[in-house]
This record gives C-alpha cells, structure tokens and sequence, in this order.
C-alpha cells in the first residue's frame, strides 16, 4: 500500500506563521477534504505537499517511495502559450502517457497529409507502440475525460484559452496521468452541474488518494472520508464527510470550552488563595503554588474562530428596484438573450446559473449599468444603492494598508440597531486582528483581499446586492456567515453561482442560462431544479416541509404484488442483465473507436442513456422484491 508521511511541517508567510510542526498520514485510498479560513495555509500546504515550495527550516520531513507520483491543480493554471493542449494534457512519464501522445500527434499529422509517406511510417509506429504498450484503454479513457470536461480542440494552443477552460486543461492533465497522490485547489470552479456531478463519481473510484480544498459543501460531502482543518496554526482530522465533521468539531468545541471554564474557576480559586499570603513553608504549600503556577500558563489555551458578525444597516428601498424590459444582447457575435422581460422586487432572492458563457455575468453588469443593452430598456429605481461583488477585485493598491482602504469607504458604519462601529472593530469581526490592521494589502492572501474586499461593499450600507460567483475565492466559515446575513437582509439579492449549497441556501427562484439564447425561470431550490434534470438527488434538508410531512404519514402496509407487477417481477432480472450487456457491448465499442472523438461522444451518451435505465431497473428490482415472496 501506497502512503505519504508528513514530519513537522512548518511554514512562514511574511510576519505571519501558517502552520507549525503539524503531522499527519495519508493512506490509498484517501479522501481528504482541506478547509480553514483563507489565509490560514491551505494553499500552501498544497504546493509544498506537489513540491511547488518547501517548508520552513531543517525538521520538516515528508516521506515517500521513490515511485510516488504526485499531481497537482492550483487555482491559475500556468503552461506555455504556445504549447497545443495535446502537449499539456499528455505530460505524464509513463510509458502509456508518452505512446498515446505520440499517436495523437501522429494521428493529426496523417490527417493534415494523408498521402505523405513519412507521416504514414510516423502513424504506423506510433500505433505499433500503442498494441506493443495496450495503451488504447490510456486513449479512451483520456477522450472521455476530455469530453467531460468540455476540452475543445486538442491542437488549439492553450494561449488562445479563457481561464476556466485553461483551469479544466489543468484538471484533465492530472486526471489523465493519474499520479499516486490528486491535489486539488478549488476544482469545481468553472465546471457546470453536470461536470462536477461526474467529476464525484469519478474521484469515487479513483485508485489513489486525494486531498482537496473546495468551497463546494455539497462535493465535500459526496467525496471526503478524513476532513483535514486548518485553524491557528494546528491541523486537526476529523473522519468522515463535511456534515460529519460539522457535528463533531462542534461537540469537541463545546467539550473544550467547558473544560477551559472550569479552568479558569480554580484559577481564581487558587488566585484569591496566594492574594491571601500563600507562605511556601511546606512541601504541601510548595507543591500547591507549583500547580498555581502550571494552571496559570494552561489558561486560555483554547482557541476558536471568531465568527463573522455581518449586523450592518441598509438604506431603504422603494417598490421600484430594477427592470429590464424586452432586453436583447448580442456580444462578441453570439445572442445571449432577446426580448427578456425581468422584474426584480424589493426582497428579491434570485439566482442566475446554467452554462458557461451563456451570458450570466453580463446580465449582472446590465443590472449594474455597467454594459448596455442592445434594445430594450432598464429601469432603475431612485431608491436602489447598489454593490457589486464581481468575480475580480476592484484595483487595490498593493502598498496601501487594510485599514487605510476601508477608510475611504468610510470611518465609522452604522449598525441595524443604530449603533455605531469603528472601522477597526469591522476588520476584527472580518477575522482581521489588530495587529493585522496596518498590513500592506499586497502582503494579505487572495482569499483575505476578496474578504477585505467584500467588507468594503457592506460597509456602504447597499440596499440591492449583486453577486458574481462569491463562492469561488471565500471560505466555507465566511460563506456561511454570509448566508446567515443574506437570511436576515432587508433588500434584494441577485446572484450568479454554481455552488449548489450557497444557491439552495440563498435563492428562491432561478434563471437557468441555457446557452443560445435560452432562458429558462424555475421556482425553487437548484437541487430541486437538478432533480427534475436527473442530475443530482435532493439533501433532505432541502425539500420543502410539505415534502417531508408527505413523507411521514402513516400510509396502509402493502401485503403483495398486485397482478401486473407480478408480471413485471418475472421479467426484471433479464431486463436488466440484458441492459448490463449492451453497456459492456458500448464500452467495448468505445475501445475500438479510440481515434475518432465524434465517435466516442455519441458512444458515452448511449452509455449514459443505459445507464440510467439500469438505476432505474434496479430501484424497481428492490422494490418488487420486498414483496415476491409473500
């Protein structure tokens, strides 16, 4: 069995320690989910752990075979512009990796000059390794990760990319080598519902071990086994999946902070005996003022995260908040939308979702009055103070110190209640601690500028918030802290986003963008939306309460078939043996049309297709059997 040990791992960024001497295993096999507040290393730890940096003076040891293969996916993908995608994704050293690169470049060559005698040795050769290697299975299985991801053209140069197709290059590229040991920063970014609900399953039954920092709660759920946290310079396990660890670091804070309240009990006990005259005449007395002594240096050895308190006030809003009426945008030669009619209320709770460059983000900079329309009308209400969280920060200037620049917001904010609050105490609820306050912004983590970065919008006291993907750079601890503030916010929310949790959490009603034009409205929650699609399954926590009552009525026990299902129940076993064996024909099929990608994709939709049958068969299979035998 393959492991990873790692010894007294310890790491300094600037003025600041992120880590000191933490410990830790990771076994085959391994589902590691890595969270912690930004800034607290995570990152870091990554691209130590890939070999990217090093860790801090001489103690620190990771332990590996010689052959232990480790892949790394940071949050910027960075290649050469000038490499095709078929030299990034094929970078692995097997033997496999470099024959079916060798034929993919080959395979081109013969189709650009197919009458060329050299390029016909060339392809003739790199197919003779392919049978010599059996690396057909490495090429399929390469093309379904690509179609997957919705790799373009492998010859296009990776320059010509946008970032989210450069960053699902990067996935694929470690997915395809498939390594010892899958680190992954954030992967769900960029990726739609259907990719990330493939993306679960594949990294289910990947053969390695896998740690991975993600924002996303619902595919930390779904993947991790062990969650690994970050916090005040310690990392503690926890096993299981985020809901689980949910539950028991609560439990263990709870048991710690009653253990350090009866600490300090005796402490003061013990305190009000020395104030007396504590005379160390004695071995009794001596021992007494020693455990005074050990007691005092043990206090306040507990440490918490200090949650994000958002209490801000708003400025009233009107009826009339935002309208778009018969809206057309055309850009960059695509429709994304026509005669598109959308009234935002004043409590309004939407989410915008659905395909990549659809047009989401650009409906939001129309609502900010940032980008025109082509025709139509947008009617803004006089009341509306809006701000705008968009994807990048605005310019910060990187010698300015944090607190200067949320002064020029502002130097004092208002409260709900009316009270006033100072700019350093806001940075000390935003987990900024004094000591931090005179930082230079260019010394603070990405993820610390985008919290600093979302403070200053909040602290201008917006009544209409627009939000563009504020999942992608915020951590798990502020996303709730801002979900819980969205609950109790008195003016309206429009945001754009692919984390299913966040959307279930904070929108009612979705714009599902689905390319070409089409805009589809759907009432409720994304899981629920996803469901209809056959994607993914509700959390229970997410169906409605008539749902769940429905649920739990008391229905009359069913005694046995009824005469159709009978029948039903005699054919079933073969229906579904018959299903497994056209998927294995289809599989076997995708085998032998490795070369040809319009091929394969029609091939892995039937698959998927039979697929879904099979589920089906087998929930029916598992509900007629409950009764065959009566």
């Amino acid at each position: 069995m393959k492991e990873l040990k790692v010894d007294n791992l310890t790491k300094t960024y600037g003025e600041k320690e992120l880590f000191k001497n933490i410990s830790f295993m990771i076994h085959e096999k391994d589902r590691i989910g890595l969270i912690g507040i930004n800034g607290t290393g995570k990152s870091s730890l990554l691209s130590i752990l890939a070999g990217f940096d090093q860790a801090d003076g001489d103690l620190a040891v990771i332990d590996k075979a010689k052959d232990y293969s480790v892949g790394c996916v940071l949050q910027s993908t960075d290649f050469p512009d000038q490499m095709s995608i078929l030299e990034v994704i094929f970078q692995g050293d097997s033997p496999q990796i470099k024959a079916v690169k060798a034929y993919e470049q080959a395979l081109h060559a013969l189709s650009l000059a197919p009458l060329d005698e050299q390029v016909q040795r060339q392809f003739s050769l790199a197919e003779q390794k392919m049978n010599e290697l059996d690396a057909w299975q490495t090429d399929t299985n390469a093309k379904i990760i690509l179609q997957k991801l919705g790799i373009p053209d492998m010859n296009q140069l990776f320059g010509n990319l946008s970032g989210g197709q450069k960053k699902r290059v990067g996935l694929a590229q470690v997915l395809i080598d498939e390594p010892d040991l899958l680190l992954l920063d954030e992967p769900t970014n960029h990726l739609d519902y259907e990719t990330i609900t493939w993306l679960e399953n594949y990294l289910s039954q990947y053969k390695g071990a896998i740690m991975v920092v993600t924002h996303d709660r619902y595919f930390l759920d779904h993947v991790a086994n062990r969650i690994f946290e970050l916090s005040h310079g310690r990392l503690t396990e926890y096993v299981g999946n985020y809901e689980q660890y949910v539950l028991k670091r609560s439990e263990q804070q709870r048991v710690e902070i009653e253990q350090e309240n009866k600490r300090i009990q005796l402490y003061k006990q013990e305190l009000a005996w020395m104030r007396a005259g504590a005379k160390a005449r004695t071995t009794k007395q001596q021992a007494r003022i020693q455990r005074f002594e050990n007691l005092k240096e043990n206090l306040h050895q507990v440490k918490t995260d200090t949650t994000i308190e958002i209490d801000l006030a708003t400025t009233r809003l009107g009826k009339k908040v935002l309208e778009i009426k018969q809206g057309c945008l055309t850009l960059g030669g695509q429709t994304l939308f026509t005669d598109l009619d959308l009234l935002i209320q004043t409590k309004e709770r939407l989410g915008i979702t659905g395909k990549n460059g659809a047009g989401k983000s650009s409906l939001l900079n129309i609502l900010a009055q940032r980008l025109p329309l082509d025709s139509g009308e947008l009617i803004v209400g006089q009341t509306v103070r809006l701000a705008y969280y968009t994807q990048q920060n605005e310019a910060m200037d990187p010698n300015q110190r944090m607190i200067q620049y949320l002064q020029e917001a502002l130097s004092q904010a208002r409260q709900a209640d009316g009270t006033q609050i100072s700019v350093a105490e806001l940075l000390e609820r935003f987990l900024f601690p004094r000591y931090m306050h005179g930082t230079l912004i260019g010394k603070l983590s990405g993820g610390e500028k985008r919290r600093l970065y979302l403070l200053k919008l909040l602290v201008q006291q917006p009544n209409v918030l627009l939000l563009d993907e504020p999942t992608n750079d915020l951590d798990i601890e502020t996303l709730t802290i801002l979900e819980n503030y969205l609950e109790t916010f008195s003016g309206a929310v429009i945001t754009v986003s692919h984390d299913r949790y966040f959307l279930d959490k904070v929108a009612q009603k979705h714009l599902i963008f689905e390319g070409q034009g089409q805009i589809k409205t759907f009432y409720g929650t994304i899981s629920e939306y996803l469901a209809q699609e056959n994607q993914v399954s509700i959390p229970l926590e997410n169906k409605s309460s008539s749902q769940v009552e429905k649920t739990e009525q008391p229905e009359k026990k069913k005694q046995k078939l009824t005469y159709m299902e009978q029948k039903e129940w005699e054919t079933i076993e073969e229906e579904i043996a018959n299903l497994e064996e056209a998927i294995n024909q289809l599989q076997e099929q995708m085998v032998i049309y490795g070369d040809d990608f319009t091929k394969l994709q029609e091939l892995q939709a039937e698959i998927d297709q039979q697929q879904m049958l099979l589920d089906e068969k087998y929930q029916r299979w598992e509900y007629l059997s409950e009764f065959a035998e009566n």
